[in-house]
C-alpha cells in the first residue's frame, strides 16, 4: 500500500470524460462525451512575438498534462488553497511529475513548457443534459484553468533557482470542480504508466469504476461504444481501440494488481476489487445532545 506522500488524485469529472491522446490542431474547440456528460475545451489564442498576429495555444494534449492535473489535484486535496506553488526551479518541479528534465526540440522540458500554456490557459467546459418525463434539462460549467500565474524558471538552467517564485492561481469554477469527490491513485503507479495516455486514462477510469461496483458482486459491462467516447475518441475504429485496451489494460494491471477486469464480446467487464487507496470507513458522528 502506498504511504501518504505517495497518494495522488484526479478530479472525478476529468476521469469521466479525459483530455485527447494525440494533437487534434489548431481547432477552436474539442470534446468529448460520455453518456449525458460532455467534455469541451477551448484554447487561448496569444499574439505572435515575430509576426506580431494572433495565434492558437492548443488543446492540451497527451501524457504531460495528465501528469500536470494529477499534480493539481493532489495539491489541492491536500492544501486546500487556489493558489499552488510550483517551486524554485524547473527540475525539482519536473521530479514532483516523474518527469527527467531534458532540452533539444524534442526534450521533456520544452514539450512540458508548451503544455503547460495549453492547460493553464484553456477554459474547460461540463455540459450535463438530464430527462425527467417529458422535460429536458440543462447545466453547463464554464472554467479557466488558471487566469493568472508566474513563471520565472531558467529553462536552459533547469537545477537554477529563482529569486521570484513561480506559481498558479486556479479559476474558482475548476478549483470547486476538482475538489469534488477526487479520485484517489497510487503515485507510484502514475510513474510506471506516464508513457501512455490511455494506460493512465484506463488506470485512474478503473480506480473509479472498481469503487463504484463494489456491491456489484457480477461487476459491470461497459461496451466498447461507451469507452471509446469516454477515453478513445481519438481512434479510427473500435478494433484498433480494443487492441490498444487490451495492451493499456496488461500494464495497468501489472502495476495494481488489484483491478480486476476481462476483455468480451462487445466491450470490457470489470469485476469488483481492490482499489489503489482502501476507502476510508465512515466515521460515525457523536452526538452534541446535551452540549452547551
Amino acid at each position: 500500500a502506498p504511504d501518504e506522500a505517495e497518494i495522488a488524485f484526479m478530479a472525478r469529472a476529468l476521469v469521466q470524460a479525459t483530455l485527447p491522446h494525440s494533437d487534434p490542431g489548431a481547432v477552436p474547440i474539442w470534446g468529448r462525451r460520455n453518456g449525458n456528460l460532455a467534455l469541451t475545451i477551448k484554447p487561448d489564442w496569444e499574439l505572435d512575438p515575430k509576426k506580431g498576429e494572433p495565434k492558437c495555444v492548443g488543446i492540451p494534449y497527451g501524457t504531460i498534462p495528465r501528469l500536470l492535473l494529477f499534480w493539481i489535484t493532489t495539491e489541492v486535496v491536500q492544501t486546500k488553497s487556489r493558489r499552488l506553488e510550483l517551486g524554485d526551479s524547473l527540475s525539482a518541479f519536473m521530479r514532483e511529475l516523474g518527469l527527467t528534465p531534458t532540452g533539444g526540440r524534442w526534450g521533456s522540458i520544452p514539450r512540458l513548457r508548451e503544455q503547460m500554456n495549453r492547460l493553464f490557459r484553456a477554459k474547460i467546459s461540463f455540459d450535463l443534459t438530464q430527462t425527467d418525463g417529458d422535460d429536458t434539462g440543462h447545466s453547463w460549467l464554464d472554467m479557466q484553468v488558471a487566469p493568472k500565474g508566474e513563471l520565472w524558471w531558467n529553462h536552459k538552467a533547469p537545477e537554477q533557482g529563482t529569486l521570484w517564485k513561480s506559481w498558479i492561481e486556479l479559476g474558482e469554477g475548476f478549483y470547486e470542480a476538482i475538489r469534488a469527490a477526487p479520485v484517489p491513485v497510487d503515485m507510484r503507479a502514475l510513474r510506471a504508466l506516464k508513457r501512455s495516455p490511455l494506460a493512465l486514462d484506463l488506470y485512474a477510469w478503473m480506480n473509479y469504476r472498481t469503487f463504484t461496483i463494489q456491491n456489484k458482486k457480477e461487476g459491470q459491462f461497459v461496451p466498447w461504444r461507451g469507452l471509446m467516447q469516454q477515453l478513445g475518441a481519438d481512434y479510427a475504429d473500435h478494433n484498433n481501440f480494443r487492441k490498444k485496451v487490451k495492451a493499456a489494460i496488461r500494464k495497468v494491471e501489472a502495476v495494481s494488481p488489484g483491478l480486476k477486469s476481462q476483455i468480451v464480446d462487445g466491450g470490457i467487464h470489470l469485476y469488483p476489487g481492490k482499489t489503489a487507496i482502501a476507502a476510508k470507513p465512515k466515521s460515525k458522528k457523536k452526538s452534541t445532545k446535551g452540549s452547551g
